[in-house]
């Protein structure tokens, strides 16, 4: 199965799991579920973090345990809502300001969730143990699933 294939697939699943829920808990916690399922092992930690004032906190996920906190426009995460747009991040090492909360993470893509008005609420974070784990097809794929989703709970 091609990557493409697979993530129409996962599109797919994650749309028909989370139709009609509107627990914003409850939707991260099982659409990281079915992320991470679908992609392991590429896939290394997956999660959401969740807009709090002028803080990213650390929302449900699958992996090892996570930073709880990040300031706005720190790190990949706290970057990517600054900024308002999905970062591919082949080398985490090389990304200034990186925040290292597993040193076995390689590479790193971040995609914002936003409301209607266009709002960050959240953001997908998912992590790779390899180098440029992450292309423009997974950024493309990930952000129709992080609309679908933002659009069933925001």
């Amino acid at each position: 199965m091609t990557k493409e294939e697979q993530y129409r697939e996962l599109l797919e699943r994650v749309t028909s799991y989370i139709d009609g829920e509107t627990c914003e808990m409850s939707v991260l916690a099982n659409a990281s579920a079915l992320l991470h399922e679908a992609m392991a092992p590429r896939y290394f930690w997956t999660g959401f973090y969740v807009v709090d004032g002028e803080e990213l906190v650390l929302g449900p996920f699958q992996g090892p345990a996570a930073c709880y906190r990040i300031r706005l426009g720190r790190g990949v995460c706290g970057t990517a809502w600054k900024d308002k747009c999905t970062l591919v991040v082949p080398d985490v090492e090389e990304f200034p300001g990186h925040i290292a909360c597993s040193s076995l993470s390689r590479s790193e893509i971040v995609v914002p969730l936003c409301d209607s008005q266009g709002t960050v609420k959240a953001v997908l974070d998912i992590d790779s143990r390899e180098l440029a784990a992450f292309d423009e097809t997974d950024a493309q794929w990930l952000e129709e699933i992080a609309a679908a989703i933002a659009k069933t709970i925001y």
